[in-house]
């Protein structure tokens, strides 16, 4: 994974020489201030850097076009202090490519009724200066996060950080690298997509690579090697007898310990965050990757089953939003439903590959056959989930465009599900399975799903925001006839948004 605190979020201030150097200097003592307390944030996980005044057409141009050119720089915060016309801003923000947010707050955050003069007016004014500012950007068409209250208010730095690591998502998604081994499954519509047009909208890279290729890493691995790794499986899972040394199974755990040790090589010496893989080109491999591509995306990686690029991808973006947070994020696949009218509730599972990183306690390593794809019995990890709130999120090609969908979820412990050797959730979605799985159908959301425990809808519209797609958000509030309303206004809005490109 990235190291967030290397990214850095620049916070630059508005004002004008209108008010004099004395309170300019005042300016920007606050400024520093702010930012200082907002990198010192234990919830900000990304650093804060504070920038110069800006005063002038000239300043603010020279800002956008150094914060263009500077890598880790993943977005901007701006906060006018005092009012700031905002025509000075017209030609740096056109020019602008990195994620913006508005901070509406004020230095003070009582008023000092006894104290107050023209003086004091003259500074603090961002109560119009920022709607100045407001103006503009929505004049020039940006999108950007406004968050508003006290620099100091947790709620606040709270809204920050989902905003920040939806950035630093961002920026990890503009540079991913996702490597196909085989094609897409056959036939199957929502897992294909338009990978020009991705790397157009979004930057990353999404390309094949022969299976001949991983298959020949993974018949050079040293047995030495597999040793090593087999010795972490036992230090760190719970072994199932068929699985461990002399048992029946034990050379069916090894190679998949062989296929993490070629995979992760591959990733690694080609830059790859990302991959996928199909259980219908496996040719010259003994099994279908189970156990390492669970423990790839416990890494960090994304994965994508069947060749699913777009939710390898999303599953990554995911994975950055939520690091270092509490729960974990997977691959995830709406499989089968408990239909009880009053409480139904979705089964996710896959046939191998979810990641621990959202296991309920330590998982169980077994090996069973898999009963597909023709191939040796599969190493995998079993395990529940805990009972927490979570979300999914499906990211499909309308075409014309990209659509991101999100539900959040309530997870429930599932019963004993002795005859089912897979890593599971159970979920209710919300509103309710009848209208959460209705609306997901309507907007014409995938199977496949990135899952999350680690984060909430609010990262996804944000992230979404950047992309610069559209954002469909099933949740508590949703009804059926409003949604397909939404549907419908959508349509309109990208048909004359777009144009013909």
């Amino acid at each position: 994974m990235i190291d967030l605190k290397s990214l850095e979020v620049w916070f630059v201030t508005g004002s004008q020489h209108l008010y004099g150097e004395a309170t300019l200097k005042k300016v920007a003592e606050h400024s520093q201030e702010i930012s200082k307390a907002l990198n010192a944030s234990a919830q900000i996980p990304v650093s804060i850097v504070f920038k110069p005044v800006l005063k002038t057409p000239e300043e603010v141009l020279s800002l956008f076009i150094e914060a263009n050119a500077a890598r880790n720089c993943i977005g901007i915060i701006t906060w006018c202090h005092t009012f700031s016309p905002s025509k000075m801003w017209i030609n740096g923000l056109k020019i602008s490519q990195k994620p913006h947010l508005h901070l509406h707050t004020q230095y003070n955050k009582d008023l000092p009724w006894n104290e107050i003069d023209m003086d004091f007016m003259n500074l603090n004014q961002a109560a119009h200066g920022d709607r100045e500012h407001g103006f503009i950007m929505t004049r020039l068409r940006m999108n950007r996060k406004v968050v508003v209250g006290h620099w100091s208010e947790e709620e606040v730095q709270e809204r920050i950080s989902v905003w920040s690591r939806a950035a630093a998502a961002w920026y990890d998604f503009q540079n991913l690298k996702v490597a196909r081994f085989g094609d897409n499954m056959r036939q199957v519509a929502v897992t294909e997509g338009d990978k020009v047009e991705a790397q157009i909208q979004f930057g990353m890279a999404v390309n094949g690579y022969g299976v001949g290729d991983l298959v020949k890493l993974i018949n050079g691995v040293s047995d030495a090697d597999i040793d090593k790794l087999f010795e972490e499986y036992n230090d760190t899972y719970t072994i199932a007898a068929a699985g461990q040394k002399g048992g029946s199974y034990h050379e069916n755990v090894r190679y998949q310990a062989r296929i993490e040790l070629a995979l992760k090589g591959f990733m690694a010496d080609g830059g790859f965050g990302a991959y996928t893989n199909t259980f219908e080109d496996l040719h010259g491999m003994a099994q279908l990757p189970g156990l390492a591509t669970q423990r790839l995306m416990a890494a960090g990686y994304g994965f994508g089953a069947e060749g699913d690029w777009k939710h390898a991808a999303l599953v990554r973006a995911l994975k950055v939003m939520g690091q270092g947070l509490k729960g974990g994020c997977s691959f995830m696949e709406d499989y089968t439903y408990d239909l009880d009218p009053m409480t139904g509730k979705v089964l996710g599972a896959h046939m191998l590959e979810v990641c621990p990183s959202i296991a309920s306690g330590k998982p169980t390593l077994e090996v069973h056959p898999l009963g597909i794809g023709g191939k040796d019995a599969p190493a995998r990890l079993v395990f529940n989930t805990p009972a927490v709130p979570a979300i999914n999120a499906s990211l499909i090609d309308m075409g014309n465009r990209f659509r991101m969908i999100v539900n959040p979820v309530d997870c429930i412990v599932p019963e004993a599900l002795p005859k089912l050797p897979v890593a599971r959730a159970l979920w209710t979605p919300q509103p309710s399975l009848k209208v959460g799985a209705a609306a997901w159908i309507y907007a014409g959301g995938a199977h496949h799903t990135a899952f999350s425990q680690a984060i909430t809808a609010e990262y996804m519209e944000d992230f979404t925001n950047m992309a610069g797609i559209e954002y469909l958000e099933i949740n508590n509030s949703t009804t059926i006839s409003d949604f397909k309303k939404e549907l419908r206004w959508n349509e309109i809005y990208y048909m004359l948004s777009n144009g013909v490109k």
